[in-house]
């Protein structure tokens, strides 16, 4: 797959690192998925309601990383 890598239950350290593996294998998950949706033509509205979080708080966490990958944001009408 790729260079994530989960250890095997065991001590609190390795759980810990598990912990941290399954966080940036989500944010990376989001991003894409994220990403996709936009391209694809949704709102934030819409995103935001797909991830269960505001409509601020899904622009605020992609919004410029979007605009640097040259995704065209779709702007409110009316």
């Amino acid at each position: 797959m790729s260079e994530l890598e989960i250890p095997p239950p065991g001590n609190v350290d390795d759980r810990l690192a598990a912990v941290g593996a399954l966080r940036r294998l989500a944010d990376r998950l989001e991003d894409n998925a994220v990403e996709e949706a936009m391209r694809a033509g949704w709102s934030w509205p819409q995103v935001a309601e797909a991830l269960g979080i505001t409509r601020q708080a899904v622009y605020k966490k992609h919004a410029k990383r979007l605009m640097a990958a040259g995704v065209t944001l779709r702007r409110r009408s009316g």
